[in-house]
């Protein structure tokens, strides 16, 4: 059996474009909506156009045309959202129940990946506000999935590498500490950082697969489970100096919530459950559920943190100009 077309929405987004490349190398036929909402933004233009030479189809709808969805959608067997859920980029949730709606009509879709990504939402119920929308409507949409009969598959993908790890998870920044890092509480939860273009990979992988249909499939490879004082410690043998630390307490973290926009607000409730609470790793996962390495590990995705391959520090990008600009001398990358 040939492997299935794909759709993916949202293909030109931080998770989306890298979705598309990963379908494409996989062999699946892929296509990409392409909405008349991009407007003047050149670079998406360009990047759908970087998709199509790479063999992508591009094909029009809007979430304001319904039969354009249907359309788009009766072209293939699969569909991925990947809309952003991240409230300071934008917030497109519970627009996917649109697309729901589409996929319902069509009734050709064999599976449907939605838009989460993150951490489950199904164990967030008793998720903080404000940070408990982001949940609250993910759940949303699975609901209404799953209302429709629509054959569906989860990804949980924690946090990913490019947010949490180059900036050893300080809040609000992207960029390596110089001199002191916040340490959330002790420091000791443990949390799962995901590299971006694995999360790619290992979606592509579960399109076709009969053991994740109806499930949800968490990306979790050990060696990818680290605490944030774990993290520190491998960013300091790296670059050969400790750097001070300093702990934050729980109630003086939540505090700094007063006075935040929502977005601020959103984001310290989430690394609160993360950092503090452990959301990411104190369950097990059971018939729910499957776990992407053990299903693939002939894909070698995950972190190997030691000589062989440090590719957690991809989040880093360009080691030379860091080890200038932020003088923390030379790195091995």
């Amino acid at each position: 059996m040939g492997k299935s077309k794909v759709l993916v929405v949202g293909g030109t987004g931080y998770i989306g474009k890298r979705i598309v490349k990963a379908c494409l190398a996989q062999g699946h036929e892929t296509y990409v909506l392409q909405r008349p909402e991009i407007g003047l933004d050149i670079d998406k233009l360009q990047m759908l156009l970087s998709f199509k030479e790479q063999g992508a189809r591009l094909i029009e709808g809007s979430f304001s045309d319904h039969k354009s969805l249907v359309d788009a959608v009766k072209q293939v067997d699969v569909v991925i959202c990947t809309m952003s859920g991240v409230h300071f980029r934008s917030h497109n949730i519970l627009m996917q129940l649109k697309l729901v709606d589409a996929i319902k009509e069509a009734g050709n879709i064999k599976r449907f990946l939605p838009s989460e990504f993150g951490m489950d939402p199904a164990r967030m119920e008793n998720a903080m506000e404000p940070g408990n929308i982001t949940f609250e409507e993910k759940m949303t949409v699975r609901k209404a999935i799953e209302k429709a009969k629509i054959p569906f598959t989860y990804v949980s993908a924690n946090c990913f590498a490019g947010y949490f790890v180059g900036n050893l998870s300080q809040l609000a920044t992207l960029l390596p500490p110089k001199d002191k890092v916040g340490i959330y509480g002790d420091g000791n939860q443990k949390v799962i950082f995901v590299d971006e273009d694995d999360v790619g990979t290992y979606t592509a992988k579960t399109i076709d697969d009969p053991r994740t249909l109806n499930k949800t499939l968490y990306l979790r490879p050990k060696e990818n489970i680290l605490t944030q004082m774990q993290l520190v410690d491998k960013w300091e043998k790296l670059v050969g100096r400790t750097l001070h630390k300093f702990s934050i307490s729980a109630q003086d973290f939540l505090a700094s919530m007063k006075g935040m926009e929502l977005a601020g607000q959103v984001g310290v409730g989430h690394f609160y459950h993360i950092f503090y609470e452990g959301c990411l790793s104190n369950f097990e996962i059971g018939e729910e559920g499957e776990e992407a390495s053990e299903l693939y590990p002939e894909d070698g995705c995950g972190y190997a943190f030691g000589a062989q391959r440090l590719s957690v520090w991809r989040s880093w990008s360009c080691c030379d100009r860091f080890s200038v600009e932020l003088d923390v001398g030379p790195l091995q990358c």
